[in-house]
């Protein structure tokens, strides 16, 4: 067969999450690009805990989009908490190695 030239690369990010402050209950989203050989695992932490997504959970309000960008279908906040509010990065794996992207704050407008 014909020998590839392309040689497997660890990840590196292409596009870096910007801070973003949204409305609650309006959607949202964070960039993240990673380019890798094999095409690098997409992973989000939010203030060092893993995000689920709509992987985990089907409820989940968090979709991880193909590119890797993470989709919020509304910004969820009420008087308890505000679960999406914190600082985000994002994280591409491959088997030679990881990237992490800058960190991107969400702010969730005042009432």
């Amino acid at each position: 067969g014909s020998h590839s030239q392309l040689e497997d690369t660890a990840p590196r990010i292409v596009e870096h999450p910007t801070d973003l402050l949204v409305t609650k209950g309006e959607p949202a989203t964070l960039s993240c690009k990673a380019e890798g050989r094999p095409a690098p695992a997409v992973e989000w932490y939010k203030d060092g805990e893993r995000v689920e997504t709509d992987r985990e959970d089907p409820r989940s309000h968090r979709t991880l989009l193909p590119g890797g960008s993470l989709f919020f279908l509304r910004i969820l906040h009420g008087r308890r908490g505000k679960p999406d509010e914190g600082v985000y990065v994002c994280v591409a794996r491959n088997y030679l190695g990881e990237a992490t992207s800058r960190n991107a704050s969400l702010e969730v407008a005042g009432e």
